[in-house]
């Protein structure tokens, strides 16, 4: 598998891009996880009112269970502290149901920051790299000797424009059909360059 070009700046340009798209992608990752702890922040306060109302309400019904054991007078004297209970357990399960959506709210805006920007950057980032990858990989196999850039000499008759053919030959499509070596490597250097590599073993003049 070929992943870089051959030719210097080419290739340098690639590795940076690289680097570049794969810290991008860690920064989105890092950010996510930033906005993730930051907003579970925002749930210390329900934490704190869960555990001071359950503690709150576990104390009432130790009160409670004590004065109900008093003669007569026990069952009246301990109803409110029960009552009392009870409502320290709602504001405990208001303060359970204040974090649980905190907490839903953290993953999701820390999932959406950190993978919606990514596939937009893989989007216009990966298909040219894979593009590169795959037509390079094809195309090293092809330059091995004079015949085999010949095929490249023909590709770059067919996509370079003609401005650039009128400086290899005033007859670049002649001289190609002639095998006119010089013509023929320099034609295949054109296409080669357009998909970072370079020629192997150049034909003999």
């Amino acid at each position: 598998m070929k992943l870089y070009a051959d030719t210097a700046r080419r290739r340098t340009f690639q590795i940076v891009a690289d680097l570049t798209f794969v810290a991008r992608l860690v920064m989105w990752v890092w950010i996510g996880l930033v906005v993730h702890d930051g907003t579970m922040a925002l749930a210390a306060p329900g934490r704190q009112t869960d555990e001071s109302a359950s503690a709150m309400a576990g104390q009432l019904r130790d009160a409670g269970g004590r004065l109900d054991d008093v003669p007569l007078i026990g069952d009246d004297v301990a109803t409110p502290f029960d009552k009392a209970a009870d409502a320290s357990d709602g504001l405990a399960a208001a303060g359970r149901s204040s974090v649980a959506a905190v907490e839903k709210l953290a993953f999701v805006l820390g999932l959406s920051i950190a993978l919606i920007p990514i596939p937009v950057v893989m989007a216009f980032y990966v298909p040219g790299r894979l593009r590169f990858i795959r037509e390079a990989t094809a195309g090293v196999k092809f330059i091995d000797s004079g015949h085999d850039l010949d095929l490249f000499a023909l590709r770059a008759l067919t996509n370079q424009p003609m401005r650039v053919l009128a400086k290899v030959s005033d007859d670049p499509a002649g001289d190609w059909r002639r095998r006119d070596p010089v013509v023929v490597t320099r034609l295949a250097e054109l296409e080669l360059r357009d998909v970072g590599l370079r020629p192997r073993r150049l034909p003999a003049a």
